[in-house]
């Protein structure tokens, strides 16, 4: 049994947590509930849970609060929020799972069968990179998982991606390659107000990478890296429109 703590401001949403799980989870057990920052981390000390049902704002702080009084996570998060808030964002950099509310039995489940390969060391780099995330509005760092490793990875660094199917490549500084099993689209909101543009359904730039743009029918881009790629025609206009905001 995965012993669960729900920490949420709102009884009637620990409520529908709680008969959700009891209902349809039968490998988790709420080992008890907790309305704040505070009464949370007295339950985390308390309790020793191996989950957190955590709700992302609190009456008297947020589930970010209540991370940086811990002194050591020992357990594993889902946060839990009713808004599409910038906090999600950070979360999204970070590789970390949230869900909205009223959070359904499909959405929980999906949520659960990620954590099982969840290993809490990643979380803890995983985690702090949330906390850097947050108070750095100009600057994230992506995590990216591989199958071998858990990298992280400044936006800035980031020339290009480029779609396999449910692959991406990214290409960084250095000459490296990454490689994660999760399409592209799941990146473009991330990283488009840090300067990238999908020119091609196989392909994503960091503007700032550009040296050149032949614009000849959908055109091609050369990178500065010496790199060429084709431009879509549907895609011609934005590119032209981003290169005039520079």
């Amino acid at each position: 049994m995965i012993r669960t703590l729900i920490i949420d401001d709102e009884a009637n949403n620990r409520q529908r947590l709680s008969n959700i799980i009891r209902e349809h989870f039968h490998n988790i057990s709420v080992i008890g509930e907790a309305d704040g920052v505070e009464s949370g981390l007295q339950a985390i000390r308390n309790l020793n849970p191996e989950l957190l049902l955590l709700d992302i704002r609190m009456a008297d702080g947020d589930a970010f609060d209540l991370l940086e009084k811990i002194e050591s996570v020992t357990f594993k998060i889902i946060f839990i929020t009713a808004y599409e808030e910038y906090a999600l964002k950070a979360i999204k950099f970070s590789a970390l799972d949230y869900l909205l509310k009223p959070v359904s039995v499909d959405d929980l489940r999906t949520a659960l069968e990620k954590l099982e390969n969840q290993i809490l060391t990643e979380l803890k780099l995983q985690l702090a990179t949330l906390q850097n995330n947050i108070n750095s509005p100009k600057h994230k760092t992506l995590v990216l998982r591989t199958a071998e490793k858990i990298y992280l990875i400044e936006t800035q660094d980031i020339i290009r991606c480029e779609s396999d199917r449910n692959y991406t490549y990214f290409f960084v500084n250095e000459q490296r390659k990454h490689i994660v099993s999760q399409p592209m689209k799941d990146f473009e909101d991330l990283l488009e107000e840090f300067g990238f543009v999908r020119i091609h359904k196989s392909h994503m730039v960091n503007m700032s990478y550009i040296d050149s743009f032949d614009k000849a029918d959908g055109g091609s881009i050369v990178l500065k890296d010496k790199t060429e790629l084709p431009v879509a025609r549907r895609k011609k206009n934005e590119l032209l429109e981003r290169f005039s905001r520079l």
